[in-house]
């Protein structure tokens, strides 16, 4: 299975890069044309080399329209022909095992062998949607819950629950019982250590968000390294980390667009959710100075600049946290913006444009 995980460079690239995607819906704009400018996304990296294109589960969020991952994967599959699709992540806590088995065992049926099963273990929301999302007001996230639900949805993906166990004769379906097949590699993702050791532990491919939790980043990815134990699916740790990019051929126009972003996250921390805002309204609005201090804080986090800058930026990134693959997000308010700075990399790199479109 490591074949499925671990992806190829291409261009000047030192490791494979790949997209994350949060489906963003900007001011003025609907979920509708989110979810296409999504399609165009997954046709370029498809097109330019990204080895892979996942997808964000979040709720509640009037700013991102990815609440259905499996959906958006089944819409993508049916437009490209090679990218790996995954979640960037699922978050189990919010869903039945059993269910997600099924979810991605179909989407591993739509297009086998390039399905990714990325999973989380944090709600994805506030605390209030979360009770919604699982109909309990306990919302257990501990270190007991996550590995029993994890190896609960693992033996439904390979349909080896031992005799005697409660679901032994529960199949998800598609899946194993229909005949051979393949299925999606899991993958862990986190924010902190605890996804970082458990996917050591178990020998799992790791996700870091560096995009929102850079201080945190070299300290678990070393935890997963020295955590980690060969397992059938990797002999040795394999780590992408998510980091913020956007790369203008200005750039103050660079800053000017990821301002959007930053205004947008600076409004979900402080319980005002709503779509990106206009570089406009970035620029108009009023920041106190506390508002100030965050906003320079979480820009100083983002890679922005000229093609070139930004390809600088990453490599020095890559450089210091060892990564195996850098997966990019582009957060800004227009579609056009996300689809050039994808290209403006992939350019960077010299990564090869096969000028085949997808279907």
């Amino acid at each position: 299975m490591s074949d499925a995980i671990r992806g190829t460079a291409h261009g000047d690239s030192p490791v494979p890069l790949s997209v994350l995607d949060l489906v963003t819906v900007g001011s003025g704009r609907t979920a509708g044309q989110a979810l296409a400018t999504s399609v165009e996304i997954s046709k370029l990296a498809e097109r330019r080399g990204y080895h892979r294109h996942w997808v964000a589960e979040h709720h509640s969020m009037p700013g991102v329209a990815s609440s259905s991952p499996a959906v958006i994967l089944a819409h993508l599959a049916a437009h490209t022909r090679r990218i790996r699709l995954g979640s960037g992540g699922v978050m189990l806590p919010n869903h039945a095992p059993l269910v997600i088995a099924e979810q991605f065992g179909t989407l591993e049926a739509l297009a086998p062998g390039r399905v990714d099963l990325g999973l989380g273990r944090a709600p994805g929301t506030d605390g209030a949607t979360a009770a919604a999302l699982r109909r309990t007001r306990t919302l257990n996230e501990g270190a007991e819950d996550f590995p029993q639900q994890l190896a609960e949805l693992t033996r439904f993906l390979d349909d080896d629950f031992p005799d005697g166990h409660p679901y032994a004769r529960i199949h998800a379906v598609p899946g194993p019982v229909q005949g051979p097949s393949g299925r999606p590699p899991v993958w862990l993702l986190g924010s902190s250590g605890f996804s970082a050791r458990l996917a050591g532990t178990l020998g799992l491919p790791f996700a870091f968000a560096h995009h929102f939790s850079a201080q945190n980043t070299i300290p678990a990815l070393d935890l997963y390294r020295d955590s980690f134990r060969p397992s059938q699916v990797l002999d040795a740790p394999y780590a992408l980390i998510g980091v913020a990019a956007l790369a203008h051929e200005a750039p103050k126009e660079a800053r000017r667009q990821v301002m959007t972003g930053a205004l947008s996250m600076l409004r979900l921390r402080t319980g005002r959710p709503g779509l990106v805002p206009t570089p406009e309204e970035a620029e108009a609005y009023p920041f106190s100075p506390t508002e100030r201090d965050f906003v320079d804080s979480w820009l100083a986090n983002i890679v922005h600049g000229t093609p070139d800058e930004v390809r600088t930026g990453l490599d020095d990134l890559r450089k210091r946290t060892g990564a195996d693959e850098l997966m990019i997000t582009a957060n800004a308010h227009g579609g056009d913006v996300r689809l050039r700075s994808y290209e403006l990399i992939a350019d960077a790199y010299g990564m090869p444009d096969d000028g085949v479109p997808a279907e």
